[in-house]
């Protein structure tokens, strides 16, 4: 797929279908994250994969908006020490939500009222905090990027016009 209508395409999806999503799927998502780059090379994260029908319930208590992860696939968990690193964990998450958009699956970002919470759910030691938690599914619905040209999907797109958010010096 064309990078550009990947990114205009895509969008967070909180509707899931109920099958699972297959390991080697799985890690080429993943592997995706680890493959962002870092501040200085830190790889600062610690990616927790919540899988179980139980773990996804304990977490999905935690999140703002349960049934994203409750009804998920699976869940991935981006933990730094201190919560920090927001860049580093923002290019990790992004590479990942877009290897899985072309690889089918569907995703979306959850936040969480109370990190300490959630990494003792998680199993978190020392300073690990969560920072983000992923959900990753196959769609309810079909999804097809490539139904409209990258320029339709950006127009469309509920967004501040370019021209909004531009100032050339």
């Amino acid at each position: 797929m064309d990078t550009y209508l990947a990114v205009a395409s895509k969008r967070d999806w909180r509707s899931y279908a109920d099958r699972p999503v297959p390991e080697d799927i799985q890690r080429r998502i993943l592997d995706a994250g680890r493959l962002s780059g870092s501040s200085q090379n830190k790889q600062p994260w610690t990616f927790v994969v919540v899988e179980s029908a139980e773990a996804r319930a304990r977490l999905a208590g935690l999140v703002y908006m349960e049934a994203n992860v409750r009804t998920c696939a699976f869940a991935v968990a981006i933990a730094t020490e201190g919560g920090k690193f927001p860049l580093d964990v923002g290019r990790a998450m992004q590479n990942m939500m877009l290897v899985a958009w072309n690889e089918g699956v569907v995703s979306c970002p959850n936040g969480m009222p109370d990190r300490a919470r959630t990494a003792q759910v998680l199993g978190l030691e020392g300073d690990l905090e969560p920072v983000i938690v992923l959900s990753f599914a196959y769609p309810r619905r079909a999804r097809d990027p490539q139904a409209k040209t990258a320029e339709e999907w950006s127009r469309e797109a509920n967004r501040k016009p370019l021209g909004e958010l531009l100032k050339r010096v």
